[in-house]
């Protein structure tokens, strides 16, 4: 039994349907010491993540996922690693004009989301804006900058940061209404975090390096963050005082705070940053990337009893993505990181070869597809074979404002935004939002029925 979790759209079932009746494909065998060999594989991989987006088409929404609106910003960050490490700008027309579109009043508050977006949602769209400063994306004439688009997430944010329960930090959902909103969850702070990080090192303003300081000691003070054992929890509860923790072991929040650390390290080279990014991603490849089937392949924990939802498939690739900027900025875990995303690249490779269309799976470490399919097993292995070609030659870090970056910046962002009050904050389901509806399906049937069956409105 394998799961097909579907978008809500006829057209996808037609899309998928069309890819099924394609000429035979093999799967993706790639040189992983070519460059031009992994940049074809990303080149089939970016293309299927595409099929699942219909933003541009004639009466869509640009960047929308109805129930999974923060899924488009993991869509458009991988379009953007592609353009970055690859060159091939095919897809840029459509990241600038969804990023632009779900902007709201500068800040990724967008009237058509924000009563139920939690800070992880939005913080996301943050982190997107602020990759397509930091790697040059020329701003839209007569829209947002980019960098001003980081900086109105960040001015919203900081502005919910709750010091009349425990102490700090930043609740998960940003309304009262929405169920978890007492929780203080680790992907909230960490994204926060890293967002001051790389605003400090791109605008060399010390507000956001207080800011990022701020996050991380307050993260280490509660149970999220261990900078002895390094462990990093997923939440903790408001209700007991934040005094115990939710232990779920997710790769993003690891890397949230790893990557956040590493742009910390870079702008200030104070030791104690390079000790926690050591330390970090110490505990990231123990954690993450199991023995047993080599030490090189990224894992995460709800892949070997096929549980994990859309939302968490994601995590492996915004990791993927925030391990090549840590070996960017931090020279001394460059060797240690390209060994893991080669490794993770090749397996997630060996992955896409289904449906005789290059589909990929989600457990990477079986090296051939495991008969998953959706947009998020594309973007996943879009990031991993694009943050691969870190290996490349002219490849260099992340700019800034003094190295090249020219988007425009705006400090008082987002601060004409009132639509959310200052002490209420968000409600979501565990994972992030998972906003598909899943579907349990034989394959003995074969692909072809399932297609029609869904086609006729069994399925989407």
């Amino acid at each position: 039994m394998h799961l097909l979790r579907s978008t809500t759209s006829i057209h996808r079932a037609l899309v998928l349907l069309s890819l099924c009746l394609s000429t035979a494909v093999k799967a993706i065998d790639i040189d992983i010491t070519d460059v031009e060999s992994i940049k074809s594989a990303a080149s089939k991989t970016a293309y299927g993540s595409m099929t699942w987006y219909s933003g541009n088409e004639t009466g869509q929404i640009p960047g929308a996922f109805p129930d999974k609106w923060w899924e488009g910003a993991a869509l458009f960050t991988s379009l953007l690693l592609y353009w970055h490490y690859t060159g091939d700008d095919t897809y840029n027309p459509q990241v600038r004009q969804g990023m632009q579109w779900q902007a709201g009043n500068g800040d990724y508050m967008p009237s058509n989301y924000s009563s139920w977006i939690g800070n992880d949602d939005q913080v996301f769209w943050g982190l997107a804006a602020m990759t397509a400063a930091e790697i040059k994306l020329p701003d839209v004439s007569g829209g947002y900058s980019w960098l001003a688009l980081a900086q109105g997430v960040f001015n919203t944010q900081v502005e919910r940061w709750d010091t009349e329960n425990c102490g700090g930090g930043l609740r998960w959902q940003i309304y009262n209404y929405e169920a978890g909103y007492t929780m203080k969850n680790t992907i909230s702070n960490a994204g926060l975090f890293q967002l001051a990080a790389r605003l400090a090192r791109y605008t060399d303003n010390s507000t956001y390096a207080e800011w990022a300081n701020t996050v991380w000691d307050w993260c280490v003070s509660s149970p999220l963050l261990n900078n002895e054992t390094w462990n990093v929890a997923d939440s903790t509860n408001i209700e007991d005082g934040c005094s115990t923790q939710g232990n779920t072991q997710w790769t993003y929040n690891y890397g949230a705070f790893l990557a956040g650390a590493a742009y910390m390290y870079n702008y200030t080279e104070k030791a104690t940053w390079k000790t926690a990014v050591d330390g970090l991603l110490g505990a990231l490849i123990d954690g993450f990337f199991p023995t047993k089937y080599g030490g090189n392949i990224m894992q995460e924990i709800c892949e070997p009893n096929e549980a994990c939802n859309n939302n968490e498939i994601l995590f492996r690739g915004l990791v993927s993505g925030w391990l090549g900027f840590t070996a960017l900025l931090v020279p001394s875990t460059y060797d240690t990181i390209l060994t893991k995303l080669q490794g993770s690249a090749e397996a997630a490779a060996k992955s896409c070869s289904g449906m005789s269309n290059n589909t990929c799976g989600v457990r990477w470490y079986e090296s051939k597809w495991d008969g998953w399919v959706g947009m998020e097993e594309q973007i996943i292995a879009t990031d991993v074979l694009s943050s691969v070609l870190i290996m490349q030659d002219n490849v260099s870090a992340p700019v800034t404002s003094t190295t090249g970056g020219n988007s425009s910046s705006d400090p008082s962002a987002g601060t004409a935004d009132k639509s959310e009050g200052a002490g209420e904050l968000p409600t979501i389901t565990t994972g992030d939002r998972a906003g598909a509806i899943v579907l349990t399906i034989a394959v003995a049937g074969g692909w072809l029925a399932l297609m029609g069956w869904m086609v006729a409105g069994g399925g989407i």
